[in-house]
């Protein structure tokens, strides 16, 4: 079984060596992300204790403490807690974006890889048909084929679960958008500044 797998990569040809970096390197940053998003400093707790924390800001633990901390003290205006707010999204936010940005672009590449394989199967394909007829040229031709169809097939095999990802990945930074802004309008409606 395996000697079957090792053979239909490569026959593949010199294209899926590239194609299994790029695999390899959209998962990895993938799965660092979802990672970053589900255990890392981004972990918002429950809106009841939002609340609870928003008016004894004291008691209030993690990193979700630490934003009420921080966009509370020594405000003097909603302006302020506005800007400070923007500050927290800019500093969790924004380091995510362009992972994720990197992210997408690597998932756009390997249709296109895979389609670079096409081509170059295909070219060894009419190179093929253009000799004389005989064994060694159906042998050509069917290499040159199965060269395109694999690179092509992988190329979409790595590029789908990826786009998967991305979308996950972008849901899970929407909520965690969404929840710094139900923060911040807990914090401007307790404060009660103009």
């Amino acid at each position: 079984m395996l000697n079957r797998i090792i053979d239909i990569w490569l026959s593949g040809g010199w294209v899926m060596v590239p194609l299994a970096l790029l695999a390899l390197l959209i998962y990895t940053t993938g799965i660092q992300l979802l990672l970053f998003l589900r255990k890392g400093n981004i972990q918002l707790g429950r809106e009841n204790e939002w609340l609870l924390w928003i008016y004894d800001p004291a008691q209030a633990s993690g990193r979700v403490g630490e934003i009420i901390r921080y966009t509370q003290e020594n405000v003097s205006s909603a302006k302020h807690v506005r800007s400070r707010f923007e500050e927290v999204r800019q500093s969790m936010l924004h380091a995510i974006e362009r992972r994720l940005i990197f992210l997408n672009t690597l998932v756009v590449t390997a249709p296109l890889m895979g389609l670079l394989g096409t081509v170059i199967g295909m070219l060894g394909t009419f190179t093929a048909i253009g000799r004389r007829g005989g064994s060694e040229t159906a042998a050509m031709v069917a290499a040159g084929i199965s060269e395109a169809l694999i690179t092509t097939q992988t190329g979409l095999f790595i590029a789908l679960p990826g786009i998967f990802l991305v979308l996950v990945i972008r849901r899970r930074k929407h909520a965690v958008e969404a929840a710094l802004a139900r923060i911040e309008a807990l914090s401007l409606t307790k404060l009660k500044l103009d």
